[in-house]
């Protein structure tokens, strides 16, 4: 059974759930974590509803089994899908991420929300928009293959300028005042979303990203249930993953620079 010391778990399809990570170690430094990537089977968000609800019970127990003390589903995509699932399945605290749609909707203009296209396109993902009384403010715009660029290196600027030039055609001269992370991956060029967006459609375009609110959400939960490990020392940060090896040393790279 897990003490209160025991780490958190957290997993992604790939890399883009290091950033909620590192929100949540920043937040809360003494806790230990425990980190899963099922690079095998990414992305999750192009599958099928049904693919990404079994992937993601499959790597929720692997966290499970290590015994963590509680998990973070670390993926837009896999929220959408599974979470309530993973809720009925393990006696834990399952902490879940949205897209920061609703923060984003205090603004007076347009708002983009950038997803997978798995996410946008999910019966959780709609009623929270219809909750919100989103329609006519929210343009929602699935990226597929964003991921992918991301995880094996080729999101430099000129590539993602090109990238969004043929995604974002559509809106032509649009105004938008914000755009939604709604992938973990995309946090990692965030800056650069920002910039093309800048140039294109926004004076200065506000950025929201769920993980923050995930992060405070995890800590508030642990305090809630009396499970927060505190103390001075910092806690440990250890990586799995069911891709190669090699991964790992990208991972802790990756951790330790974002």
């Amino acid at each position: 059974m897990a003490d209160i010391c025991s780490p958190i778990g957290f997993f992604d399809s790939g890399l883009g759930g290091i950033s909620v990570l590192k929100t949540a170690f920043e937040l809360m430094p003494s806790e230990n974590y425990l980190y899963y990537s099922d690079y095998k089977n990414a992305p999750y968000g192009e599958k099928s509803e049904d693919e990404i609800k079994e992937l993601s019970l499959a790597a929720a127990k692997v966290l499970y089994d290590r015994g963590v003390k509680a998990i973070v589903v670390a993926c837009n995509t896999a929220t959408s899908a599974s979470v309530k699932m993973m809720r009925d399945s393990f006696n834990l605290p399952v902490i879940s991420m949205e897209p920061a749609v609703k923060p984003a909707l205090k603004v007076e203009g347009k708002v983009l929300v950038l997803a997978t296209p798995a996410t946008v396109s999910q019966t959780r993902y709609k009623k929270l928009l219809e909750r919100l009384d989103a329609d006519g403010k929210v343009i929602n715009v699935g990226c597929s293959g964003l991921v992918e660029m991301i995880e094996e290196g080729r999101a430099d600027r000129e590539s993602l300028a090109r990238y969004f030039s043929g995604r974002l055609d559509f809106l032509k001269k649009e105004k938008l005042d914000a755009v939604v992370i709604g992938c973990t991956h995309y946090s990692f060029i965030e800056n650069t979303i920002k910039e093309y967006l800048d140039s294109n459609y926004c004076s200065d375009c506000l950025v929201f990203d769920g993980r923050f609110g995930t992060a405070r959400q995890l800590k508030h939960v642990l305090s809630e249930k009396g499970m927060l490990c505190e103390g001075k020392k910092k806690g440990n940060v250890e990586f799995l993953t069911s891709g190669s090896e090699g991964l790992l040393e990208t991972y802790k790279k990756l951790f330790n620079t974002f």
